[in-house]
């Protein structure tokens, strides 16, 4: 009889962009509550408040509207730190906080500008994989003409 694998892969995305902008300039629009308003979510529904406490064990949280009129509040703790360089935190909606995945954001000097990549992991299933990579290319297509 076989051993069952007591642990299933959880799906994961990875996504990454060449940015117009030096390291800290990318780092700040990650860890900067103002800055976070002006670019993050999926489409351009506005985000309506940011919270961020930028150290290992701090906590941030982001609420935003879609442009369907949704509302959506996701927050989390940051594990890694490294000042312009990475990030990974927790990542958790208020309607489904079981569901917690970990993001990492990694942030490389190229040319005058910067290679992010984002690296999302332990989703709970592939549908909810699929629904990020798409949120996240949305966030990260702003994230590119904020940086302009």
């Amino acid at each position: 009889m076989q051993a069952q694998a007591s642990l299933a892969i959880k799906p994961s995305l990875t996504l990454k962009r060449r940015l117009n902008a030096p390291p800290q300039k990318v780092y700040a629009a990650w860890t900067d509550p103002e800055k976070i308003l002006k670019w993050f979510g999926p489409d351009s529904g506005p985000v309506k408040e940011a919270f961020i406490d930028v150290r290992v064990g701090g906590r941030y949280a982001v609420a935003f509207s879609t442009e369907d009129g949704e509302q959506h509040h996701v927050s989390g703790v940051y594990r890694e730190v490294v000042p312009n360089q990475k990030l990974v935190f927790t990542w958790a909606w208020r309607t489904m906080p079981e569901r917690e995945s970990l993001v990492t954001v990694l942030i490389k000097p190229d040319g005058a500008g910067s290679i992010l990549t984002l690296i999302h992991e332990k989703f709970f299933d592939e549908p909810a994989r699929d629904r990020h990579i798409e949120g996240w290319t949305g966030c990260l297509d702003k994230l590119e003409r904020y940086l302009a």
